[in-house]
């Protein structure tokens, strides 16, 4: 079955209030860092926090009786593995999600909470797939592809329907791409509702799969940690490539770090928790003003599952990245009362201090003396300096490590 906008829109009715018409808002915070108008599909307030649930239920809903009591399997490491998982309950069909090893708990815990089987399996999400793949030649159960399927496409189209209707001043739409299957449903109905419309892809750095096959390419050495885990694929999708190739006018690469502090910025600016794969679309905007400059941009925030340590790292990573949060080594004398004192001088500059390390045995230091490790906060990096500038005048020499410059007030 071809993919185009009719069958979305058939997904559509079909769908019906199944899932929920997840808003479509213009984000004034995002748009002034963004120098031009940022407009957000939120399919992070989706059922199971992404767009993945659109997919599985036009899935689910067309399996026939013998599927449904026999059951189906899928590999995924999260948000397809929580999507099939929903509507499996729902539409009391046996459902076994393969999971590779190292998958966080969290993950695996609340799959299994939402009624179905998990089976820890495989090294990669690729060692998984064959596992489940196995699990249908011997049970004889039916595997839901991710992505590379005619009505898994036609449901994540969907996501594009509802974004172009309430937004309809949009001049480029910017999407993650993995195996591709959300990006080839938006691309089929942007394309033909609107074929002006400016089509851009994201994939993370480490994994550019989609873009080596469209040039080409061999993508042998995609691979590598991610904070986008959920566009983390080594191969694109058989069905999706075409049409990702005819429709998409370009996809283009952004790294970790832009990864990390896109998140950081839907936090900070918007209050939104989004995953890597959800931010990756606003860290190729960021990334890139001058190519987005004049134009209303759509940007589908496809999930917000992150896992709480991540985000906890990233949160404190970006507080170090401006400047917020810093670390101060600081040389006094071995003597009483002076760390009392370093204390002092930076508490009456405006510093918290947060932690403090008191080196004395194992720095290249003269016995009589000490170094102090001292992380405090502060309000940005001009405040730091200030800081830093009342520690050197008080005779405390003072470095600032970590991320960010270094500074050496002695």
């Amino acid at each position: 079955m071809a993919v185009t906008l009719q069958t979305i829109e058939a997904a559509a009715e079909l769908i019906g209030d199944a899932v929920l018409r997840t808003p479509t808002c213009r984000s004034e915070p995002l748009s002034a860092l963004a120098g031009t108008p940022v407009v957000l599909k939120l399919e992070s307030l989706q059922h199971t926090g992404s767009f993945k649930v659109r997919g599985a239920f036009v899935k689910m809903s067309g399996l026939d009786a013998d599927a449904r009591t026999v059951g189906v399997v899928a590999a995924s490491a999260g948000n397809h593995a929580q999507g099939v998982a929903f509507w499996a309950r729902r539409f009391n069909v046996p459902a076994t999600i393969v999971m590779p090893e190292g998958t966080p708990f969290t993950k695996i815990s609340r799959t299994e909470a939402l009624g179905s089987r998990v089976v820890v399996a495989g090294n990669d999400l690729s060692e998984s797939r064959e596992h489940a793949l196995g699990l249908v030649e011997s049970d004889g159960l039916l595997f839901i592809h991710p992505y590379d399927d005619p009505d898994i496409i036609a449901g994540q189209g969907t996501v594009a329907l509802e974004m172009l209707a309430d937004a309809r001043d949009l001049d480029c739409l910017v999407v993650p791409i993995g195996g591709g299957g959300l990006m080839a449903g938006v691309a089929t109905v942007a394309k033909a509702l609107r074929p002006e419309i400016e089509i851009i892809g994201v994939e993370a750095g480490l994994y550019p799969s989609m873009r080596r096959a469209i040039d080409g390419s061999p993508s042998l050495d995609c691979g590598g940690q991610t904070v986008a885990e959920g566009i983390a694929v080594k191969q694109p999708g058989s069905l999706t490539l075409p049409i990702i190739d005819s429709l998409v006018d370009d996809t283009v690469l952004v790294e970790e770090s832009a990864l990390e502090e896109a998140v950081h910025t839907f936090i900070e600016h918007q209050r939104l928790v989004v995953e890597g794969a959800g931010a990756a679309p606003l860290a190729a905007v960021l990334g890139d003003p001058s190519r987005f400059a004049g134009k209303t941009v759509g940007i589908v925030v496809s999930g917000g599952n992150i896992d709480s340590r991540l985000l906890s790292s990233i949160l404190m990573r970006g507080l170090v990245r401006q400047g917020r949060l810093v670390r101060l080594r600081v040389e006094i004398t071995d003597s009483p009362g002076i760390l009392a004192k370093v204390s002092g001088i930076i508490g009456a500059a405006g510093g918290n201090i947060v932690e403090v390390y008191h080196q004395r045995l194992f720095f290249d230091v003269p016995v009589k003396l000490a170094e102090v490790d001292v992380v405090i906060e502060t309000r940005d990096s001009g405040h730091v300096a200030e800081v830093i500038e009342q520690l050197t005048s008080a005779g405390y020499p003072v470095r600032l490590l970590g991320a960010t410059s270094s500074a050496d007030g002695g």
